[in-house]
């Protein structure tokens, strides 16, 4: 059974910086491959970053303009979004998730993410 969970969300002042991890368990990281998606109040869920199985490959979306960094520990069996310069407009409830078997580049689009964890909320307010 696959099991995500995420933790690290909290309320932060704009500029800061913040580390959201995710816990795996029941998928390997060299077969299925990582990502965070993100939704905003009132918004579709939308692609935020994701990272290929054998860990090469690293996707992230426009808007981020290189603020956030995707990245993962096997050891651990956690993968991590790491945030810079955090803005207001990224406020949203932050999603880990993970491919099926099989699927090991790193996809940009939400339905190829096959599970999910239950979110933790960012609040980016001064």
């Amino acid at each position: 059974q696959v099991h995500l969970v995420e933790s690290g969300g909290g309320l932060v002042q704009p500029g800061d910086s913040l580390r959201l991890s995710c816990v795996v368990s029941g998928v390997k990281f060299t077969t299925n491959a990582q990502g965070w998606l993100r939704q905003a109040p009132g918004k579709e869920r939308e692609f935020v970053a994701s990272m290929s199985a054998d860990g090469t490959t690293k996707n992230y979306a426009d808007f981020l303009k290189g603020r956030f960094t995707i990245s993962r520990d096997d050891a651990k069996s956690t993968f991590y979004l790491h945030m810079n310069n955090l803005q207001p407009e990224d406020t949203a409830v932050y999603y880990c998730a993970v491919t099926r078997s099989g699927i090991t580049y790193a996809p940009t689009r939400l339905p190829t993410f096959d599970y999910a964890g239950q979110g933790t909320r960012i609040t980016v307010s001064s």
